[in-house]
């Protein structure tokens, strides 16, 4: 341990940058830690496809995707967005299967007169 200048003691050896916080130190950590997970996870599935343990490949494959179907299923989504859930919607389906489509109908993606067909030359 070293002696900054403010006199705070530090594990580094040139103490804290600039604009270095706990929180930065940990994310470092963190990202590290991923890192060899990813590497480790990599070596693994490499090793397999190498000894030709295809059943076990098959068997960690399917672990994995019900793991990110678990994480996701789990998900603290209170932070999205809550006027996207409370928006009408830009369409009119709803009239359209009413029969009501005329009275309310909007414009939002053109007219809705009938296109003009077009006469093509025949290929011979």
């Amino acid at each position: 341990m070293s002696r900054n200048a403010n006199g705070t003691t530090s594990t580094h050896a040139r103490g804290k940058g600039r604009g270095a916080s706990p929180t930065s130190a940990r994310a470092r950590g963190k990202s590290r830690t991923s890192l060899y997970l990813s590497l480790v996870a990599v070596a693994v599935v490499i090793g397999l496809l190498w000894q030709e343990q295809i059943a076990l490949l098959y068997v960690l494959a399917t672990l994995s995707v019900a793991g990110l179907l678990a994480v996701v299923a789990f998900a603290d989504l209170r932070g999205t967005r809550q006027g996207a859930a409370a928006s009408a919607p830009f369409d009119d389906s709803a009239a359209i299967a009413d029969g009501r489509a005329g009275a309310t109908s909007s414009k939002a993606f053109g007219s809705t007169a009938p296109r003009a067909t077009v006469k093509r030359p025949r290929k011979r």
